[in-house]
C-alpha cells in the first residue's frame, strides 16, 4: 500500500469510527426520518439527555449532522442523506457475510449459544 493510499484512509477511518457506536447509529437512523430535538431523541431512544448530547456532538464534529436554532430549541438533522445509502450497503454486506462478522474475535460479539448458533444484531432501525 502506498503512502498516498494510507493517507487517504484516514477520513474513512474517522467516518467508520463515528458510526461504530450503536447509539450514534440509532440517532442517525432517527434523523433520517426528519429533524429532531434532543428531547425527541431521548424519548425515542430511551437515553439520558447527557448521553444523547454527547453522541450528537460527536456526529456534528464529524460533519454528519447539524442543527438549526428556533427560539430556545435546537433541531438536529442529517447533513448528508447519502449516509443512509452507506448504511443500507452495510446491511447488504452483513447479509452476505452472515455470522462471520459477528464471530470476529476483535469486533464481533462472538457469542455462541446452545446449539452453536450465534446472535447477531442488525443495524438499528
Amino acid at each position: 500500500m502506498t503512502a498516498n493510499v494510507a493517507a487517504g484512509m484516514t477520513p474513512a477511518v474517522a467516518l467508520f469510527r463515528s458510526l461504530a457506536d450503536e447509539t450514534r447509529l440509532r440517532i442517525v437512523q432517527r434523523l433520517a426520518a426528519g429533524e429532531a430535538r434532543v428531547v425527541d431523541l431521548t424519548g425515542a431512544l430511551g437515553l439520558a439527555q447527557s448521553t444523547v448530547s454527547k453522541h450528537l456532538a460527536c456526529l456534528r464534529d464529524c460533519g454528519l449532522i447539524d442543527y438549526r436554532v428556533e427560539g430556545r430549541q435546537s433541531f438536529y438533522s442529517l447533513t448528508r442523506p447519502e449516509l443512509m445509502d452507506l448504511l443500507q450497503a452495510a446491511e447488504g454486506v452483513l447479509a452476505a457475510t452472515g455470522d462471520v462478522v459477528d464471530l470476529c474475535p476483535t469486533y464481533g460479539t462472538g457469542q455462541t449459544y446452545g446449539s452453536g448458533t450465534t446472535t447477531t444484531t442488525a443495524l438499528p432501525r
